[in-house]
């Protein structure tokens, strides 16, 4: 299989393509955190004083994913910048 950047030569990449790359590589890594957010969640103990009962349970997937969105805002994991270039060299473009 031949490798886009090394076939072609490296292209530079177009304000709007690395904008989508970048908007793209941020959800992902939302994703990414809001999923270990959850599993994090998961294993709290829920019982006692400060349950939220029903309602927590119903919502707690969204809280799970809300709190990714937000992790990521403040600067993430750095899971992002990697993924965003990882798009980008797939396309035949380098930065």
């Amino acid at each position: 299989m031949t490798d886009p950047v090394s076939a072609a030569g490296p292209r530079p990449v177009p304000p709007q393509v690395e904008a989508t790359a970048r908007k793209t590589a941020n959800e992902f890594e939302a994703v990414f955190v809001g999923a270990m957010t959850k599993l994090m969640m998961e294993s709290v103990a829920t019982d006692g004083e400060f349950s939220g009962g029903h309602g927590e349970q119903m919502f707690r997937g969204i809280m799970a994913e809300e709190l990714g969105g937000e992790i990521v805002k403040q600067g993430g994991f750095g899971i992002a910048p990697a993924v965003m270039d990882q798009i980008l060299r797939m396309q035949g473009y380098s930065k």
